[in-house]
This record gives structure tokens, sequence and C-alpha cells, in this order.
């Protein structure tokens, strides 16, 4: 994509005006400017600077009273399914965008494009060409968060092949496959070990991030050429952190060989930045840095949660073992980091280049195992299902994506195998419909600015994100430290909800950076299901609270409302809490099931009695004459017939 088209231009431009603001932009390009009747052609010396030059020049720059338009040269015959989306916030959450982006079509794949500009850019490819096209008549100009997108096609080598049968499961930056992957696809090839689905994923110092590209990308080139390695840098995310992801798509070896490489560009970088500060310019000074230059830089792998415990082992026997092993200290990050859209890990391993290599190797040994370990016990749709019911009843942890590939590298279990009909059918048991649930969730009052956002953006986005109705109640008096947020959708849709809320309260900072998230919310069950919930003596109640680590509360007397229901209190962390919601739901469930189950054991009692009446109405009818005509006595004192 390095051949540009230039449009809205005067007809008095020429070659020698575009030339004069490329060369003055300094952006180089090759052969000369064709120019036409209001637009021209050019071509760049690769796809890095074509989006440099479209960065920089489309619609910031004047050509005769004019500004000029810069976009990708696309063939009428490439313009079919993939757009190029620019001018991205750049905080803007990612899960917004996707829920953006769904409103025009099936998005098969969004990628991050690495650029220079403080925006984002993102390449998207939807199922169809006419999606394509109602994304870009309806996007391009658009307002988000005070940004105006851009919005253009890009070539589609693939626009004039038959479309495949198989359904094309989306990707988003550069992480795994959220289904199936595609035979002979970039990241799954036919016949593949499943252990290259899993990537190394690193954490590096934003100010080496620099060093690790290099000039115009040429060492982060020669690194995935030198491993056969396909390497993402996730430098928009977390904007302003002072560490940022890099993923390593390879085999194990390349994973190993590329984080070795990328631990040398830092040290190198590190030791330059000592030594430019200590005033020594002699190339000899290097070899008698101490070693403490580089154990400085501890190597940073970021695991998914699930995986942990096992790289730990039973009293930490394994972690021990690399250790001693690999002649390395190794250091796990806490659970209360953790959060819905963060289920990773930092492993922070010290020691030198070697070493840490070597532990490395050893860390994503066991991950890979772990991994392996469980696609064998996942390959069977149904064992995902009972895994769901047992872990949150009726919630669909597959259409949450609860292990999204996208977050953390680690496939969603549709990409283990199982087939598309179990991810795409939701999970509820005995068949039920999801049904729309209410809970009131508590947050502090001085929080309710960042949750509904600049003109109400905020929790707009998270409405349609999570796909529920949000509402934040007006507080109860003037003073009141606490505020009620109503929200209102099925299990899934409660989930997310409450999920992006208990992040946000993290991020903004409203909890301390080792204080543990914790709210307390309300459901309502029906004042004749109450007992149910506390059992006998407690029983149930205390089992919930043991089983959650939630607080469960039912308060004692209270008066049931209009609706004869009362108030459940649930107070914890994010996944206590909403472990204990669904057991909660999943108790009133039970309840309704032998409500109408009685209901309808009634209804059969009441209709045979109905049925056994009449049945013996019609025998003492049959027995007095039957027949269609009745007997009355007539003037004569003789039976005579009437007709009914």
């Amino acid at each position: 994509m390095n051949k540009l088209y230039i449009g809205n231009l005067s007809d008095s431009v020429s070659p020698v005006d575009l030339e004069s603001i490329f060369n003055d932009s300094k952006i180089p390009y090759t052969g000369s400017f064709l120019v036409k009747a209001g637009y021209a052609f050019v071509d760049c010396p690769d796809e890095n600077w074509a989006m440099k030059a479209i960065e920089t020049l489309s619609g910031k720059v004047e050509v005769h009273g004019k500004l000029i338009e810069v976009e990708h040269s696309v063939p009428k015959r490439q313009r079919s399914r993939k757009i190029q989306i620019r001018n991205i916030p750049p905080h803007l959450q990612w899960e917004v965008l996707d829920s953006v982006l769904a409103q025009y079509g099936s998005v098969e794949n969004c990628e991050q494009v690495n650029t220079d500009t403080e925006t984002a850019v993102v390449n998207v490819t939807y199922s169809c060409k006419e999606q394509a096209r109602l994304a870009i008549e309806k996007l391009n100009g658009f307002q988000l968060e005070g940004y105006t997108l851009k919005v253009a096609y890009i070539p589609d080598e693939l626009a004039d092949l038959p479309v495949p049968h198989s359904p094309v499961m989306p990707t988003r930056r550069g992480y795994g496959h959220r289904g199936p992957q595609r035979q002979g696809s970039p990241g799954g090839a036919a016949g593949q070990n499943h252990q290259n689905d899993i990537p190394l994923r690193m954490l590096v110092p934003t100010q080496f991030v620099g060093a690790i590209i290099g000039k115009e990308g040429a060492t982060i080139r020669n690194i995935t050429k030198q491993t056969q390695s396909k390497i993402d840098i996730h430098r928009k995310e977390n904007a302003g952190a002072s560490e940022k992801p890099i993923t390593i798509h390879a085999s194990p070896e390349g994973c190993s060989t590329a984080c070795k490489i990328i631990m040398e560009i830092m040290q190198k970088e590190a030791q330059d930045t000592k030594l430019h500060l200590h005033g020594i310019s002699s190339r000899t000074a290097l070899s008698a840095m101490p070693r403490t230059y580089t154990d400085e830089i501890p190597l940073k792998i970021l695991a998914h949660n699930n995986f942990v415990g096992r790289l730990i082992g039973k009293e930490g026997r394994n972690l021990k073992k690399i250790e001693q092993d690999t002649d390395t200290k190794i250091t796990i990050s806490p659970l209360q980091e953790l959060t819905l859209y963060n289920p990773e890990r930092t492993i922070t391993v010290k020691g030198s280049i070697e070493t840490c290599g070597k532990a490395e190797e050893e860390i994503m040994k066991k991950i890979r195992e772990s991994y392996e370990s469980d696609l064998s016990a996942m390959n069977v749709s149904s064992e995902i299902l009972e895994l769901q019911a047992h872990l949150l009843p009726g919630l669909n942890l597959n259409a949450l994506g609860l292990f999204p590939a996208s977050t953390s590298g680690i496939p969603s279990p549709s990409t283990l195998g199982v087939p598309s009909a179990a991810a795409a059918t939701n999970y509820l048991p005995y068949g039920q419909q999801a049904e729309t649930e209410t809970v009131h969730l508590f947050i502090p009052a001085m929080a309710v600015g960042a949750i509904i956002g600049k003109m109400g953006q905020h929790i707009k986005q998270l409405s349609r994100f999570a796909g529920a109705s949000i509402k934040i109640a007006p507080p109860e008096t003037p003073d009141a430290k606490e505020r009620m947020v109503i929200i209102t959708g099925p299990p899934e849709a409660q989930f997310k909800a409450q999920g992006r809320i208990y992040g946000k309260l993290k991020e903004e900072n409203f909890f301390g950076p080792k204080e543990e998230v914790k709210l307390e919310a309300h459901i309502k069950v029906p004042s004749y299901a109450a007992g149910r919930v506390i059992g006998k003596g407690g029983k149930t109640v205390n089992e919930l609270q043991n089983l959650t680590s939630a607080e469960v509360v039912v308060p004692r007397d209270q008066i049931p409302d209009e609706n004869d229901e009362v108030i459940v209190k649930i107070t914890g962390h994010f996944y206590a809490c909403q472990l204990a919601q669904r057991k909660i739901q999943e108790i009133l469930a039970q309840v309704k099931r032998q409500q109408q189950m009685q209901q309808q054991k009634n209804a059969n009692a009441a209709a045979a009695a109905a049925a056994a009446a009449a049945a013996a109405s019609a025998a003492a009818a049959t027995g007095g004459g039957g027949g269609a005509s009745a007997s009355v006595p007539g003037p004569s004192g003789q039976p005579q017939s009437r007709r009914k």
C-alpha cells in the first residue's frame, strides 16, 4: 500500500508543486507525480512512508488555496471489504471501537497500524463489500470523543477471489484469533502445532521502544526476519505508561531468540544512556561497565492468570526449580492487580541476558504445557458448557470473551477446537432464554463524573458496549457519599457493565494502588424466595459466602415492596460479586421452576378432576334417556320429546 492518491487539487497544480510539498515535508517518493484534472498519483518507497505522507499532508497542507487530500490509491476492483480508519482518539477503549464498528456489519479483522502520530490507526476488514461501503459513508468525518475520524478504502487483494466458506474470525491488535483459524492463514497454517498459538508477551520500558523499532522500522524488521516471527509493539496502549507490551508470534525457539535480541538492544541503550550521563565517550569503557546496569533492566513476561498457578507449582516448587536451574530471581505480580480487561500477571526475571533467556525458555515451556493440557481438557463442547454452568450459571462465557484473545494472547474456547455452534449458542440451564436482570451497584459519589464522562460519552459507550441500560440515580441526600448505578440487562450485559465500572474506578485511582476495588450490589428477589437464599439456619447464605468470597446479606425484617420483593446485598471484588449474583440467580431460577412444576401439577390435577366430573355428568345424562333430546311431560301426561 505505498501508492498514494492526492485529491482536491486545483487545475493549475503541477508536478513541481507536489514535489516541493513532499520535499519540504521530508517525505521521499519514487518516480514522478502523475497529475490529472483535480487529482494525482505518486509512489512512496514503502508502506510506512505512505502512512507518513497521509498523516502529515492530508487535510493539513494547502496548494493554490485548497487543502489537499492524501489517501491510499486503491483500484476500483480492490475497493471491497477493507478500510482504514485514522485519527482515532488515543485514549479510546478498544471495546468502544468494537461497538462502533459493529453498527455497520460483521468485523472479521481489526488490526492497529503502528504510526508516529498520537492518534491511532486501524485497518478493518468487514465480511462483505456493502458493510465496508456503509462504514465509510457513516464514519468518515464522524466525531468520536472530540476527534474527527478519517476513513478510506485500502487494497483488498482477495477481492477478485472466491469468498471462503469457512467463517473468518476477527483478530485485534495482532493478538490471537477469537475463533477457529483458517487453514493457511498467517497465524495458523494447516497442521501447525498448537504451541505456536501461544505468543511470547513482554513488557519493555517505554524509553526503549524507539530503539527496538529502529530508524524507519529497520531494527524490528531485522528481528522478525532473523527469527521468522511477527512482532507487535503496542505503543498506543496505556498512553503515558512507563512500560509497553510487545507480542512475539513465532515458534518457541523464534520467540526466545527475539526475546534475547530485544534484551540486548535494551541493555545497549541503557549503557549508552549511562555513558552519556557520566560523560564517558570511549568504547573501551563499555567493557568496564558494571554488571548492575544489565540487572537494572529485568525481563518481564506477561502470562494469563489461568497458567500462572501451574507455573508456580505446589508450594512454589516449579518456580524455585527454574530459579535454581537458571541462576535468576523470579517474582510474579499479585492477584489484586488483575482486572476484567487485564487477566495477565507480570513475571519479572532478574539476571544476566543469558540467564534471563534460559528462564524465559523454561517459563514459556510450562505455559505451553498448561495450554496443551487445557486444549485436551476442553476439546468437547459439552465439557465447555458444563464448565460454564459450574463457574457462572446462566452466563455465556464464550459470548463474553472471558478469556479473550485480544487481551492476553490466549485463545478463547472457540479457538480450542470447539465446534462453532457451541461458541455461538447461549448456554442456560434447562434451555431457558436469558432474562433481563436489574442490579443496583453503589459507587463513590465522587466517581460519578468519571463514569458519565464528558457530555455523557463514557456512559453511552459503556451502555452500547455492554448491551445494557445504565442509569445513575439522584443522590438520596445532598452529602451522600455513594451513588446508585442502575444496570438493566441479561447476565452477559451485567458482567460487562459491572466489570467495566470496577475497572474504571481502579483506572481513575478512586482506590489505592494496593487497594482492592470492592463495591456493594443490590439485587431484588421475590419475598417468598428470600428464605431459599438464606437457607435453613443461614446454611445457604454461609455456603454462598464461603464459595464466592463475597459478603452476602439478606436484611431481616424487610417490608416487601409493591412487587412483593426484598433486597439481597452483595459486597466484594468483581469476580466474587459476579459469582454470588449468578449463584443467587440460579437459586431463584430453581424456585421459579419448582413453582412452575407445582402450578402445572395443580393445573393437571384440576383438569383431571374437571374431566372426571364431566364424565360422571355425561354418564348420568346418558342413563336418563340420553341422546340429543330431553323428555318432558306432555299435556296428556305422556312423555313428549323437545329438541335442545
